[in-house]
């Protein structure tokens, strides 16, 4: 159980390191081409800002739902399944992403949270 907690907090940490990101997209850092299928080479437009501070809150809140169902809350489970789903998903929209930043940086990192996601439901 102790390496399940291990991998819940390395995850935890992942999930708010991406939060951050999104907080610099949201703050106008030309970051583009790392996010949104490469859209957007430098800063997000003015418009699209608010769709990255939405999702530094989701992964926020999917950080602390990592936490709370390693620490025993049952009540956590079913929102484990659709985070592991969501980063599933999200993993094979950054592989076929046409910019290669985001395949070469943002791919790896959703797929070790999906991996994660996966292990920590099936070890609970």
């Amino acid at each position: 159980m102790f390496a399940v907690m291990v991998l819940a907090v390395l995850s935890a940490v992942l999930l708010v390191a991406v939060a951050v990101f999104h907080l610099f997209l949201f703050l106008g850092f030309p970051l583009g081409a790392y996010s949104y299928g490469g859209r957007y080479e430098g800063a997000l437009p003015q418009d699209k800002r608010w769709l990255s501070l939405v999702s530094m809150m989701v992964l926020i809140l999917f950080a602390i739902v990592m936490i709370l169902h390693v620490r025993g809350a049952a009540y956590t489970t079913w929102v484990l399944w659709v985070i592991t789903i969501f980063m599933g998903l999200n993993t094979l929209g950054n592989l076929f992403s046409k910019s290669r930043k985001e395949r070469l940086v943002m791919t790896p990192l959703t797929a070790v949270l999906f991996v994660s996601c996966l292990v920590i439901l099936l070890s609970s």
